[in-house]
């Protein structure tokens, strides 16, 4: 059985998320990663926050405290809101972590010696205003190929292409506004991702069929426009230093020019994906002290990584569509940069180090916005994770999230469907589903499964509808398909409302107490079944669910009609409050005031 491993894209280290972010990767990641477990494989399922860059050095400033200490604090409330999301990371790691400073740096050492990083002058863009260096995502211009006005010196949001600031029409700092930049000539690391255009077309390539087509369309539109070589270090001082002076010589025999880089830092984007690994050797090293061993040994995190070790292992990300790019491209040419040589003859050769796992299942997602337009902290519109929880439970925000995953094409949040969607399929299906039978039961069999009767017609018919249902529900799940996982799973809980009302066990109890007994019976094993194959989705209320009916929690994914016989009778049952409330009208208008609606427009 394969093992399977998950990361959801880093989500950054400056400001509390909003509902897009959750739907863009971590909420999925987390119901699969839930998914795989109640199959019974091992899964190791890793996030970690995304600290570098100069977006955290500002942010700091602005606090008043170093970066490292505004990473620490802002980490623990990612971490704590994630928690109170039911987001079950088996590790929530830090990009800024010893770990991924050491695997970084081991990367680049090694793409440096087998002649895939070599050095450039460059022009930078420097802020006279600022009194900075300003890294390619702090320089806004209008895009040169689309138009857009607020085009950001790295990639246009609008058109995903990827920008130079030079690039840019009317270049500006975007901190200050200022338009009295300047250009400055400063020595740094590109990694030769050119080389590795025809290698990464073929393993793309290879993964149509597999991957969604949104995410394979943006990465062979990246190659189709003619890979770049990549800028990998920037002149910041937060970051994971560039250790120059460590390295050998590359395959010509040129060292790395150690005064020159002196005081550069990776970029962001280099060592961010690189965390996906170091999160997992945290992970290891965290295990180790809680079992007194100190230190994990490197095979206890290479397993997952590395092959052979790794062998066994299918490895899966979930990210937006603006993150694809850089998973598709710039973390696979590090990864194959570092398993492989490639000689004068232009013929690729393994390296004799044990070769890096990439990525074998990639989920893309497109945006989650708010009425229409962008969620915004600065303008107060939409939903953020800890808003969101001050206002209701998590399992509301869980199964709406999931229930319109942008998959196939944007999607928009409003108040009204959400509200409309929550009462309907919560309160009103699942919730008034396992209230009505296991209040019956405790008012007619004293809270204890009824013996007696010989399941019927009506109990064969639901068996197989059942059973035809948790296949597609499964089969929906191994692929990954968020929405339609959660239809399928909606459909199997309008089951078990419609076997109750044909079954009447209210009107058999009058006169033939074995068919009231059957279903109950059947109506209470519906409870279980829910409550197990809903986890992934909703797990606090499941925990409830499963509780008032004696299962443990969380509980086996169950296969065929397996799940209509957990219950037995004689065991005692007890209705849990209120699953879900419904969501009024008046909280409606409440929240649509306090966090924005519909953006007006001019006439």
């Amino acid at each position: 059985m394969s093992r399977i491993l998950i990361t959801s894209a880093l989500p950054y280290i400056n400001g509390i998320k909003h509902l897009g972010t959750l739907a863009g990767s971590m909420l999925p990641a987390d119901v699969f990663a839930r998914f795989q477990r109640a199959r019974g494989r091992e899964t190791l399922y890793i996030c970690a926050t995304d600290e570098h860059g100069t977006p955290t050095e500002l942010a700091a400033a602005e606090a008043g405290v170093d970066p490292a200490t505004f990473c620490a604090q802002q980490h623990d409330i990612q971490a704590d809101l994630g928690r109170r999301f039911g987001l079950s990371w088996d590790h929530f790691g830090r990009s800024s972590s010893p770990q991924n400073r050491k695997l970084t740096q081991r990367l680049a050492q090694t793409l440096w010696e087998q002649g895939f990083i070599e050095e450039r002058v460059t022009q930078q863009v420097y802020s006279n205003a600022d009194r900075r260096f300003l890294p390619d995502r702090y320089v806004i211009g209008t895009c040169p190929h689309c138009g857009y006005e607020a085009a950001r010196g790295d990639q246009c949001e609008n058109c995903t292409r990827v920008l130079d600031p030079a690039d840019l029409i009317r270049p500006r700092s975007a901190v200050s506004r200022s338009e009295d930049i300047e250009i400055r000539p400063s020595k740094h690391l590109f990694l030769r991702q050119s080389l590795f255009s025809d290698k990464l077309r073929a393993w793309i390539d290879g993964k149509k069929g597999d991957w969604p087509l949104l995410v394979t369309s943006i990465a062979l539109k990246w190659l189709d426009e003619g890979l770049q070589d990549r800028g990998i270090t920037r002149d910041l001082e937060w970051g994971v230093p560039v250790n120059a002076a460590d390295w050998g010589g590359n395959p010509e025999g040129v060292k790395p020019d150690v005064e020159g880089l002196a005081g550069k830092v990776f970029y962001v984007w280099f060592d961010a994906p690189i965390e996906y690994i170091g999160a997992t050797w945290e992970w290891a090293d965290a295990k180790a002290a809680a079992e007194g061993r100190g230190e994990a040994d490197e095979a206890e995190w290479e397993r997952w990584w590395r092959e052979p070790a790794a062998s066994d292992v299918t490895y899966v990300e979930f990210m937006g569509k603006d993150n694809v790019p850089f998973h598709t491209v710039g973390f696979p040419c590090t990864l194959m940069g570092a398993n492989e040589t490639r000689g004068p003859d232009g013929v690729w050769r393994p390296a004799t180090n044990a070769p890096w796992k990439l990525v074998d299942r990639l989920k893309g997602f497109n945006w989650l916005d708010y009425y229409g337009g962008k969620f915004s902290t600065s303008q107060k519109r939409g939903v953020f994770m800890d808003h969101a929880l001050e206002l209701l439970p998590a399992d509301y925000w869980r199964w709406w999230v999931i229930a319109n995953t942008p998959e196939g094409s944007d999607a928009t949040f409003t108040w009204e469907q959400f509200q409309a969607q929550v009462n309907a399929d919560l309160a009103d299906v699942l919730g008034n589903f396992v209230n009505r039978i296991l209040k019956f039961t405790e008012s007619r069999f004293d809270g204890v499964v009824p013996e007696g009767g010989e399941p019927g017609e009506l109990e064969t018919k639901l068996a197989a509808d059942v059973a035809a249902k948790l296949a597609e529900l499964t089969e929906l799940m191994e692929a990954m398909e968020m929405r339609k996982s959660a239809q399928a799973l909606r459909q199997l809980w309008v089951l078990g409302n419609q076997y109750l009302t044909e079954a009447a066990p209210w009107t058999a109890i009058k006169t033939d107490r074995d068919r009231a007994a059957v279903a109950v019976r059947t109506g209470l094993n519906l409870v279980a079944l829910f409550a197990k194959v809903s986890e992934p989705f909703i797990p606090f209320a499941c925990e409830k669910i499963a509780a008032g009916v004696g299962e443990a929690y969380p509980g086996r994914w169950p296969e065929g009609t397996d799940g209509l016989a957990a219950v037995e009778p004689g065991r005692k049952v007890a209705a849990p409050e209120v699953l879900f409330r419904k969501i009024e009208d008046a909280q409606v208008a409440e929240w649509r005031e306090r966090f924005g609606g519909a953006e007006e427009t001019a006439p």
